[in-house]
């Protein structure tokens, strides 16, 4: 699997939501996107991507796009 197709299942499985929804996806936008659904899109990704994202980047990944910047910075590419 793709690493997109990986980014994008994170937030679908998560928030049991449509991949077609997710571009425009920020946090506190739907329901299930509160603090405790922050911390198991956090942790679904860093064990989708085997990273350890810092406290810095779990405050700043405010949304689907957001996420992506973040992630190059662990070297996760996603085109």
């Amino acid at each position: 699997m793709d690493n997109n197709k990986k980014y994008s299942m994170a937030f679908s499985s998560t928030f049991s939501i449509n991949e077609d929804s997710l571009i425009d996806l920020e946090y506190n936008k739907i329901d299930e996107w509160d603090s405790i659904g922050h911390m198991t899109l956090i942790a679904e990704i860093e064990q989708q991507f085997e990273i350890s994202i810092e406290t810095d980047d779990v405050i700043d990944f405010s949304s689907f796009k957001k996420g992506k910047e973040i992630l190059k910075k662990y070297g996760v590419n996603l085109n």
